[in-house]
């Protein structure tokens, strides 16, 4: 059963969007309902019935729901639904041939961390990183345990691990730059992972510098994937054509799979045609979740027709 949870300062309005250890914590309790959902959704379980499993009361539920998405547990549904990705798509192909600089205003301005990046050297990339150095470190998010990876020139990568998935998230990440020296080193990624979740640090005059480490393929597809701003999503045929590759979906589809910087390099905004969620690395639950998270952030939820 859940461990009880202080409620003192949740209301049942939807509040601002969750941070930091208590914004962890509850992300437990989403993940478990959003899978059970997901799941079970033909079985329709009430609030009543997923408050008991997750060990609340349907009040506490729905306050855990809002705290930590800014929604409630209905808006946040309806933020996941097939319907909202369909309107999430609309327009999906002139989302890309927009600039950064024009037409993006607000909460959906590249993807509000106002990221600066650039590019490993093509031959840094065949030497499987051969002397470079990363720092790594686990930390909490709204989106479970965060790894965090980083050069000296900014972040290389970002990845997420379920409660005993760690060990799993560190080989994966690590098995990218085979070559690279691995040094686990909290204090160099604390920084990162406190930027990156808390939209009150997305600060245009401290923008996030990323290090981008593929080959010249997937390093194209990765800065198409910073033009989709919160609030909007795009396809895989949609990137494609934007690059000047419209047959290549599939490697795209690829290439969106291999991203080493999740969330900050947007791959979770790529739906399938038609609005399915499509395939997510870090598993389509997270997929869920973030979207609806970032619904929170970018405004109300858009009405289903």
């Amino acid at each position: 059963m859940t461990k009880a949870l202080d409620l003192t300062s949740l209301t049942s309005d939807p509040t601002p969007i969750c941070v930091g250890a208590e914004a962890a914590e509850h992300y437990e309790i989403v993940r478990k309902t959003l899978k059970r959902i997901t799941e079970d959704w033909r079985e329709q379980p009430t609030l009543e019935q997923l408050a008991g499993e997750a060990g609340l009361q349907p009040i506490q539920l729905q306050r855990v729901f809002s705290r930590w998405a800014g929604l409630t547990p209905k808006q946040f549904l309806q933020a996941i639904t097939l319907d909202h990705a369909k309107a999430l798509l609309r327009d999906s192909a002139s989302v890309l041939d927009t600039s950064y600089e024009v037409g993006l205003s607000g909460s959906s301005r590249l993807h509000d961390l106002f990221v600066t990046h650039e590019a490993m050297t093509p031959g840094d990339y065949r030497n499987r990183g051969a002397g470079l150095k990363i720092a790594y470190g686990f930390h909490p998010s709204p989106f479970g345990q965060v790894l965090v990876m980083a050069t000296d020139k900014g972040l290389a990568g970002l990845g997420f691990a379920d409660p005993g998935g760690e060990e799993e998230a560190l080989a994966d990440m690590c098995e990218r730059w085979p070559a690279a020296q691995f040094v686990a080193d909290q204090n160099a990624t604390a920084m990162y992972a406190d930027r990156v979740f808390d939209p009150d640090k997305w600060q245009q005059d401290q923008p996030l510098n990323v290090v981008m480490i593929g080959t010249d393929f997937e390093i194209r597809v990765w800065q198409t994937l910073l033009r989709i701003p919160m609030g909007q999503a795009t396809t895989y045929s949609d990137i494609a054509a934007s690059i000047g590759k419209p047959k290549a979906s599939r490697a795209v589809g690829t290439a969106v799979g291999r991203n080493p910087i999740s969330f900050v390099v947007p791959c979770h905004r790529v739906l399938a045609k038609g609005g399915k969620l499509g395939g997510y690395h870090w598993g389509l639950t997270r997929k869920r979740a973030i979207l609806g998270w970032e619904s929170g952030l970018s405004g109300p939820v858009l009405e289903c027709v």
